[in-house]
């Protein structure tokens, strides 16, 4: 059976070691082995997984999400309503970010179009962000 060093198993998923111990430790992973030396070994399987999280995570799933992912991936008793609900709701989280980004650029645009960009002091877009731009989207943090 063949086994890949963290290197080796970060050069294959595309992430890095760093990311790798962290998702172990998470418990998103299996602990890898160890060799005499004390280095981590991974393994197919290993591998496979890593690159199920790292697919995942350029799709923009979050930690839990992913957990639960796996979680389905991992039971073959699934029944697939249960992803495809929890890939919808991803979907919409995803599409009213990518509203409020559009809407953000909207906002910007229309006031680096108001800005002259010349030598003067005066700036419409440091006017804009003096006061809230749209109070009504305004979240308390």
């Amino acid at each position: 059976m063949k086994t890949y060093t963290i290197s080796q198993a970060a050069a294959h998923s595309g992430l890095s070691p760093k990311m790798i111990r962290d998702y172990e430790a998470k418990g998103l992973l299996p602990a890898a082995s160890r060799s005499e030396a004390g280095y981590r070994l991974y393994q197919d399987r290993d591998l496979h997984t890593l690159l199920f999280i790292a697919q995942a995570r350029e799709l923009g799933f979050s930690l839990k999400q992913l957990e639960a992912l796996l979680a389905l991936w991992q039971n073959k008793e699934r029944s697939s309503a249960q992803v495809k609900k929890l890939a919808e709701s991803h979907i919409a989280a995803l599409e009213q970010k990518a509203q409020q980004l559009h809407d953000m650029a909207d906002t910007l645009r229309t006031l680096a179009q108001q800005c002259q960009g010349d030598e003067q002091p005066d700036c419409p877009i440091l006017r804009g962000l003096e006061k809230p731009l749209n109070p009504t989207s305004r979240t308390n943090t």
